[in-house]
């Protein structure tokens, strides 16, 4: 006897991420495609590590999370957004972004319930979504200027607002693009579900890195969003150490205690003497996430240096650790065609933008990751500026 597994996602296959990194690898190209960094977490973190690796600190930690985590998370919340948040019932520490995303999707959707999502859209919301039982509403990010600077487009969000409607997912500051959210945007999204049933769930990983004076404006900052907001976000992104996946959720208590019952079930717990450490980090050298939006605004200038005088044309991102570059002026192939092909040919591997979306989009971008030491994007522009 045969048996057959009929695939809850059949048209799902290896991620993009995995796949142009397995080619780079293939090929011993420069690999700025997958958001890595190429440097290590701070010392004085690694040491905190391997001193609770030794000293006990190798079992389930609490369901929730450490609570000395829970409450250096907390007393940075309420410093940088103004926002109290209680670390009994409010914050849960998670593995990972991923996981963080993935249960509260889990907890807040239900079969036919609609979820919006925002064009580009990171692609571990849709299956997530169909997982469980929803349906996806892809909403594209307006462009302006030159097709560099990407927004939410309002009319078309509240268009797409109805009676089923759950959850929408917003992700700023916003992979791939660079997008942000101003304090005019917080008051019109909240104009925009004011007397919906839709919960919000805000993927702010790359909270700490905005450029040129912005200020990364969090939906924990806006006292009505908050009311039907889940936050999460990564200390991976923050700390260089994507490979730890370690992350947490901010919700009310209410939308706390059902996330938790996702969450117990999806991992339990996160591993346990990373949290130590992390909640000792935070405390003793605050400094090192408050200078970090510095240290990658060089990488990104010096990254956008080096190709002046190339035929990409871009305007320098305004958040995260990617820049987009638009190859218009050198062909016209498809992202996805091209940036396999650069990868083997030219030995430097990029993210197609195309990707991310539902229809085919508009332009020929590709995304880099900047978050690399000076000699690798050196080795990469070089290659680069030859085309």
């Amino acid at each position: 006897m045969h048996l057959k597994l009929d695939s809850k996602l059949p048209d799902v296959g290896t991620t993009i991420f995995t796949v142009m990194s397995q080619l780079a690898n293939d090929r011993g190209a420069v690999n700025l495609s997958q958001g890595f960094p190429s440097f290590d977490p701070p010392e004085a973190l690694l040491d905190r590590i391997a001193f609770h690796l030794r000293n006990g600190a190798n079992q389930y930690a609490p369901m929730p999370g450490v609570p000395a985590l829970r409450e250096a998370v907390v007393a940075k919340t309420a410093e940088l957004h103004g926002r109290s948040v209680n670390v009994d019932t409010e914050i849960t520490v998670c593995t990972g972004a991923t996981e963080g995303l993935f249960s509260t999707i889990q907890a807040v959707v239900r079969a036919g319930d609609e979820v919006v999502v925002f064009d580009p859209a990171y692609d571990s919301y849709e299956p997530a979504i169909r997982l469980a039982g929803g349906i996806t509403r892809h909403i594209p990010l307006a462009i302006h200027e030159n097709g560099f600077d990407f927004r939410i487009d309002w009319q078309r969000l509240q268009d797409a607002i109805n009676e089923k409607t759950r959850l929408i997912i917003c992700n700023f500051p916003h992979n791939p693009t660079g997008a942000i959210l101003s304090s005019d945007d917080l008051d019109r999204l909240a104009s925009a579900v004011a007397g919906s049933n839709a919960f919000i769930l805000s993927d702010e990983v790359y909270e700490h890195i905005v450029f040129d004076g912005e200020q990364h404006q969090s939906l924990l900052r806006h006292d009505e969003l908050w009311e039907r907001t889940f936050v999460v976000s990564s200390f991976g992104k923050t700390f260089h150490a994507t490979g730890w996946k370690v992350g947490y959720c901010l919700a009310p208590s209410e939308l706390t205690a059902e996330f938790r019952r996702v969450h117990q079930f999806t991992v339990f717990t996160t591993i346990t003497p990373i949290q130590y450490a992390l909640a000792e980090f935070l405390r003793s050298d605050p400094s090192f996430y408050e200078q970090l939006s510095a240290f990658y605004q060089q990488k990104r200038d010096h990254f956008c240096d080096l190709l002046d005088g190339s035929r990409f044309r871009f305007k320098p991102a305004r958040s995260t650790f990617f820049q987009l570059l638009d190859y218009s002026e050198i062909c016209d192939d498809l992202d996805e065609e091209l940036a396999k092909r650069w990868t083997c040919d030219i030995g430097v591997a990029s993210i197609p933008l195309s990707v991310f979306c539902e229809t085919p989009f508009t332009g020929q971008r590709l995304r880099f990751c900047f978050a690399k030491d000076d000699d690798t994007l050196a080795k990469a522009v070089e290659k680069l500026q030859q085309l």
